[in-house]
């Protein structure tokens, strides 16, 4: 599987569709051997109850410019919420199926940005 597979997939919880993949969370595993990088491994999956399109960054709490991009980015990807990896069930061709007991989080990421 490659990241692109999931990306505008249709998620479902329950039998419901509950929104689009939108973006991919990374974390980086440290490598105990230290003349390796570190791994980047699956943390969750952005999903967007709204629409299917990236947030382009502006999902940081931070960045409030240009305004009118900031402001439509937020509209459009509002009650956006993080499924941990480990929430994940089933993944088919265009379709994400989630546990039923999987919790969800905050998108929204800490941070500067902006002009």
């Amino acid at each position: 599987m490659i990241l692109s597979d999931l990306l505008t997939a249709t998620v479902s919880h329950r039998g419901e569709r509950i929104g689009y993949v939108t973006d991919v969370r990374l974390r980086m595993e440290e490598d105990q051997d230290s003349n390796h990088c570190p791994a980047a491994v699956i943390h969750g999956l952005i999903v967007s109850p709204h629409t299917r399109s990236s947030s382009m960054g502006f999902e940081r709490t931070g960045v409030r410019s240009p305004w009118p991009v900031a402001a439509w980015q937020r509209w459009t990807h509002r009650d956006s919420f993080l499924i941990p990896w480990s929430g994940v069930a089933e993944i088919q061709p265009h379709n994400i199926t989630l546990r039923a007991d999987v919790t969800r989080y905050s998108a929204m990421l800490p941070g500067e940005g902006g002009v």
